[in-house]
C-alpha cells in the first residue's frame, strides 16, 4: 500500500456542464463524486475506481493534476466545513494538523483525502471563470473545447474560478 500512494496524484474536477437529458448512469455518477451543480470542484486522487466515474461523465466535466498552490488556495479561499463555515485554525487542530499548508501538502501527497475529512463539505463551490472560458463546453479540451483531462492546464482555470 505505501507503494501506492507514492504513484497517486491529487487531480482536481470540475463540473462545467448541466445534466438535463443526460443518462442515469452520468447522473448517479455526478451525485457519487459530490458533483451536482455546476462550477463545482471536487478533490481526489488518481485510482483507477475514479479514473473510471471520470470517464463516465467526461461529458460534463474537467479534470487535470492539481498543483501544491492550487490545492492551498481551494482550502483557503473555498474550503468550508459543514454549516457553510470557513475552515478554522480549531478544526485544524482537531483533525491533527497544524496549520493549512500542512493539510494542502498532506492532500497533494494523497496522504489524506478531502472527501473523508470529518464534518467538511466534500466539494469546493466556485465562480463561473473569469472572461468565461475559452472554449466551446461541449467539446474535448483536445478538440478546443472546455471538457475531459486537460493536465496541468486546470490550475489556470481554477485561479479563473476563484
Amino acid at each position: 500500500m505505501a507503494e501506492d500512494t507514492t504513484k497517486r496524484k491529487c487531480i482536481v474536477a470540475v463540473r462545467v456542464r448541466g445534466t438535463i437529458s443526460a443518462r442515469r448512469e452520468a447522473r448517479e455518477t455526478l451525485q457519487m463524486l459530490h458533483l451536482t451543480r455546476n462550477n463545482r470542484a471536487v478533490l481526489i486522487d488518481n485510482r483507477p475506481a475514479f479514473a473510471g466515474m471520470l470517464n463516465v461523465v467526461r461529458a460534463y466535466v474537467t479534470w487535470g493534476e492539481a498543483s501544491k498552490d492550487t490545492v492551498l488556495l481551494l482550502l483557503s479561499k473555498r474550503g468550508r466545513l459543514a454549516g457553510d463555515k470557513k475552515l478554522a485554525e480549531e478544526y485544524l487542530q482537531k483533525i491533527n494538523y497544524k496549520s493549512l499548508e500542512e493539510l494542502a501538502g498532506a492532500l497533494f501527497n494523497c496522504k489524506a483525502e478531502y472527501w473523508k475529512l470529518p464534518s467538511i463539505q466534500p466539494y469546493f463551490k466556485l465562480h463561473p471563470p473569469t472572461k468565461g472560458f475559452k472554449g466551446n463546453i461541449k467539446r474535448s479540451f483536445t478538440a478546443g473545447g472546455e471538457l475531459g483531462y486537460r493536465g496541468a492546464e486546470i490550475n489556470e482555470l481554477v485561479n479563473r474560478m476563484l
